[in-house]
């Protein structure tokens, strides 16, 4: 599986608007971040937004949401609605995913999610998520961390997953979706073993197709 780029080695760094302005320069003033959450899930949708940010030059307070804390994604989350000029988040479920494998599943969001922005998008920037796409495209690693915009997105994208995995938690009660996330926690792991698979889970990784086989051969 495609994994994200996490090297507590890597410098730290803060977004800013680098990225948005080699699109400006060309003409190109509405820029959509696109970003997602789940890709490396086993449980639950792959989660996709788009977010255009006018393009103001200002100071914002938006960035990668792997660096923030719960609560303070909820205000941002808040905010990026706020100023934005348009905004989208669509997700692609384990069918989906299946069909699609999860690289074409988080592609075939993110078209979705673009296609639902009004105004639309002139160019894109994305976390390393090399989109098929006729629009001007920056698909730098670490994006979500250099980007206004994509920070934006990756907000947007990881509050409203995380939303509906706590949903989903009422709704399939023992796998401790509202805690991990649908993620490959311990917890999940031994759920998987007493309770089997669910609805909601992802048959392509290997713990869930285990789970399956032994639900097969009893």
């Amino acid at each position: 599986m495609l994994g994200r780029m996490t090297d507590a080695r890597l410098p730290a760094v803060s977004a800013d608007w680098s990225l948005e302005r080699q699109h400006w320069v060309r003409g190109y003033f509405r820029v959509a971040g696109v970003d997602e959450a789940g890709r490396g899930a086993w449980a639950g949708p792959v989660t996709v937004a788009a977010v255009i940010l006018p393009n103001t030059g200002a100071e914002l307070p938006f960035a990668d949401s792997k660096a923030l804390g719960s609560a303070r994604r909820t205000e941002l989350a808040a905010e990026v609605r706020r100023v934005a000029l348009a905004w989208a988040v669509e997700h692609a479920w384990p069918d989906e995913i299946e069909q699609l494998n999860i690289l074409g599943a988080t592609h075939a969001a993110a078209a979705r999610a673009l296609a639902a922005l009004d105004p639309e998008p002139q160019a894109l920037v994305t976390d390393y998520l090399r989109l098929r796409t006729p629009l001007p495209i920056l698909a730098p690693p670490r994006a979500d961390a250099l980007s206004y915009s994509v920070a934006a997105a990756s907000i947007l994208a990881k509050t409203e997953r995380d939303a509906l995995m706590t949903r989903l938690d009422a709704e399939y009660p023992g796998y401790g979706f509202a805690s991990h996330k649908g993620y490959g926690a311990p917890q999940h792991r031994a759920a998987l073993a007493e309770l089997g698979v669910s609805e909601v889970h992802r048959a392509g990784f290997r713990p869930v197709a285990l789970a399956l086989q032994r639900r097969i051969l009893g």
